[in-house]
C-alpha cells in the first residue's frame, strides 16, 4: 500500500512508519515544515492548506497529528490549542481527502479512550455512551471531524488509543525514574482502571485496521486485560525489583497537575477491545507483566 501518515515523528507515528516500511509499504509523511523530499507533503492543519494533487493515488491514511495532551497544565489557552490541533486539523484533512478524484480506501484517525470519561468499574466497549468531561467532549468532536471523509465513501476508523506503554515516551517513561529510585506508588485510591496497550500492539492494531474492511467507526486500541492503577504500580515495581509504596494522594495530584489529574490520572476507564478481537487481531502483549518485561528488556 501507499500510506500517508501524519504525526509521523511522534511516539506512535515513528513506530508505525518503521513497521509499514519494513513490511514493504510506501510511506508518505504529512508534515508542517517545508520539504522538497518526494516522500513528504507539506500542510497547514489549521488553515487546511495542502496541495491536493500530491494526495492523489493514496491507498490509506493514518492521521495521528495533534498537540500532546499531557505536556502541560490545562489552562484555557492550552485547552483551545488541544481542540484546535485535533478537531480543526482532522476536519481539514478529512475535507481535503473528500475533494480528491481518487480518494484512499481508508482513513484511520486517532482518538482516545478519554471519550468514555470517568466510569468506575463499568465495562466499556465501542458502543458505550461518551462521558461528560472536557476530554470526552474533545474526543467526540475529534471523531465527528472525520465526517467529510466518511461522506465521500472512505472507510473511517477512529482509533481510541488507551495508555500507550513505551520506555521512549508517554506515561511509562515518566514513571520509570521514580520507580527505579524506589519512590513510586499508586495515585489516589489506586482503584481507578487504566486501559493500557504496548507500543508494539498500538502500531500492530493500527496496521490491522488498514487491512480489515470490517473495522469501521470507533475501534478501542487497548490490551484485553485492563488493570487498576494499584495493579499497575505493583507490577511495575515487581518487574523493576523495587518497592512501590509511596502513594500520591489525589489532592497532591490535583495541586501538581490541575484539572488534568482528574481526567488522566484519577479517572477510571475499564475498556475492552471488542472490535479488534472480533477482527482477528492477535495481541503480542495481552498481559501487563509480560508487556513491561518485553519493553524494558527485563
Amino acid at each position: 500500500m501507499k500510506v500517508l501518515v501524519s504525526g509521523s515523528s511522534g511516539l506512535v507515528g515513528s513506530a508505525l512508519v518503521a513497521l509499514l516500511t519494513k513490511g514493504g509499504h510506501g510511506v508518505v509523511r504529512l508534515i508542517r515544515s517545508r520539504s522538497s523530499r518526494p516522500d513528504e507533503i507539506e500542510w497547514d492543519p489549521i488553515s487546511g492548506r495542502v496541495d491536493l494533487a500530491l494526495l492523489e493515488g493514496l491507498d490509506a491514511v493514518v492521521h495521528l497529528a495533534g498537540e500532546n495532551i499531557a505536556s502541560g497544565r490545562w489552562t484555557a489557552e492550552r485547552k483551545r490549542k488541544l481542540r484546535e490541533s485535533r478537531v480543526r486539523g482532522t476536519k481539514a484533512l478529512s475535507e481535503a481527502l473528500s475533494k480528491l478524484a481518487r480518494p484512499p480506501r481508508v482513513l484511520a484517525s486517532a482518538s482516545a479512550i478519554g471519550y468514555y470519561g470517568d466510569r468506575g468499574d463499568e465495562v466499556l466497549h465501542e458502543e458505550s455512551e461518551p462521558g461528560s468531561s472536557f476530554l470526552a467532549a474533545l474526543c467526540r468532536d475529534w471523531e465527528e471531524a472525520t465526517k467529510s471523509a466518511r461522506g465521500r465513501g472512505l472507510r473511517v476508523a477512529c482509533l481510541r488509543f488507551g495508555v500507550i506503554l513505551s520506555p521512549r515516551g508517554g506515561a511509562l517513561q515518566k514513571m520509570l525514574l521514580p520507580f527505579r529510585m524506589g519512590v513510586g506508588g499508586k495515585v489516589g485510591s489506586g482503584k481507578q482502571y487504566m486501559s493500557w496497550i504496548s507500543i508494539d500492539d498500538a502500531v500492530g492494531a493500527a496496521h490491522h485496521v488498514l487491512s480489515r474492511d470490517s473495522l469501521d467507526g470507533p475501534v478501542n486500541v487497548v490490551a484485553p486485560s485492563p488493570v487498576t492503577n494499584l495493579e499497575l504500580t505493583k507490577t511495575l515495581g515487581k518487574v523493576l525489583s523495587r518497592p512501590a509504596v509511596f502513594p500520591m494522594p489525589a489532592l497532591v495530584a490535583r495541586l501538581v497537575f490541575g484539572e488534568m489529574a482528574d481526567e488522566l490520572l484519577l479517572a477510571s476507564a475499564r475498556v475492552e477491545p471488542r472490535k479488534l478481537l472480533a477482527a482477528g487481531y492477535a495481541f503480542q502483549h495481552p498481559q501487563l507483566e509480560g508487556a513491561l518485561r518485553h519493553l524494558l528488556g527485563l
